[in-house]
């Protein structure tokens, strides 16, 4: 039966006159039947009587030669696009013409054989038939249109989004740096607020740049990291030292941050990046705290008993009014806030950066009712 079965396929792409279409269910089953010449006999037919072919299937690393040279010498004939590898659809579908069809199952995907790997065919001439398998053809030809489109879009978007906050980027700095120079040569103290509020806001321009541009990198996988060894300890009290100094701590005197080293923690990460994500964690608990204390936390993992992995945890733990529960399930996406003030992007970008260094970070409320508790993990190496 497989071999009237391939007898039959590429019979009927010899003999196409005006169109072929194939449809491929797995990236093996187009290169076995690539192998026994149904790819071959397609170029014959776009070349000799300018038949239209187009093929659906799964995009692999192994078929990029062939169709890169499919492309390149038969483009106003031979159409290819990618779709995802179907795992209901477990059949070759072939359509010639518009008038014939050949459906062929596939039995097992590991032979190397389209004869072994063949399972039941159906041939049909029935035109509802035969036009039913067309227009399954057809709409998923305009879904990957769509999806290309989208994909392309998208990657408009994001190298516009980067090359405005790179833009943006350039001119803040130097305005931050003029504008403290100027107030710190102005004796008037009037016009030194005025000053003051310019750089409060140049300061926040310039946060939002960077955070679009780490929200960039992380969408695009391009997050590096500068690892070095350091002493988790200094980030942390770095992190509570630059709270301290921020109007929304400075404006509230009821609360009160609270830190207890035992002793050094050397670790191995990128010390700018982790000194990020405390800093977006304690704004947070600040943010979101009217009073009391907000505690801050570094244990070893009591999980990790295996020295092979090993983990440290980070935990900054408020008393404010917890996470609120229409946010918790998107907690760690973009722009999950409930608050007026910040963009909702700091949790996000801290997930990014500790997934990058193989952690885990996640929030939850306080099993008293009062504040939340967000953490991080960070593995530790041998040696740490």
């Amino acid at each position: 039966m497989s071999s009237r079965a391939k007898d039959l396929y590429l019979n009927l792409v010899k003999k196409a006159e005006k169109e072929i279409i194939i449809m491929f269910p797995t990236t093996d089953a187009f290169i076995r039947q690539k192998n026994m010449g149904v790819i071959l006999f397609s170029e014959e037919a776009a070349r000799e009587r300018n038949v239209k072919v187009r093929i659906l299937m799964p995009s692999h690393k192994s078929n990029e030669d062939i169709v890169r040279h499919l492309k390149e010498n038969y483009a106003e004939c031979i159409n290819i696009r990618y779709i995802e590898k179907m795992s209901d659809t477990k059949a070759t579908i072939l359509v010639v013409d518009r008038k014939v069809s050949l459906v062929m199952e596939l039995r097992d995907d590991s032979k190397r054989t389209f004869d072994e790997a063949i399972g039941l065919s159906t041939y049909s001439n029935s035109r509802p038939g035969v036009l039913s398998y067309v227009s399954i053809f057809e709409n998923l030809w305009k879904q990957t249109e769509l999806y290309e489109r989208l994909k392309n879009q998208d990657i408009m978007q994001q190298e516009f989004i980067n090359i405005a906050a790179h833009e943006l980027r350039t001119p803040i700095q130097p305005i931050i740096s003029l504008t403290e120079m100027l107030r710190s040569q102005i004796k008037d103290v009037k016009q030194q607020e005025m000053l003051e509020v310019t750089i409060r806001n140049a300061k926040r321009l310039q946060r939002l740049t960077n955070d679009i541009l780490d929200v960039t990198k992380i969408e695009g996988r391009s997050l590096e990291l500068n690892k070095e060894d350091f002493n988790l300890n200094d980030v942390v009290i770095n992190a509570m030292h630059d709270i301290t100094l921020g109007r929304d701590f400075l404006k509230n005197e009821n609360i009160r941050l609270s830190y207890n080293p035992h002793r050094d923690i050397l670790i191995q990460a990128d010390k700018g990046r982790i000194s990020q994500v405390v800093s977006n964690l304690l704004t947070n608990a600040v943010k979101f705290t009217a009073e009391g204390t907000i505690l801050i936390s570094v244990e070893k993992d009591k999980s990790s008993n295996n020295n092979n992995n090993k983990a440290i945890i980070v935990s900054v733990k408020d008393s404010g009014q917890g996470i609120d529960s229409s946010i918790l399930p998107r907690l760690f996406t973009k722009f999950a806030s409930k608050s007026y003030k910040g963009t909702g992007l700091g949790l996000f970008i801290s997930k990014g950066i500790i997934n990058a260094h193989g952690g885990k970070i996640w929030g939850e409320n306080n099993p008293d009712g009062r504040g939340a508790t967000f953490s991080f993990s960070l593995p530790l190496e041998e040696n740490q």
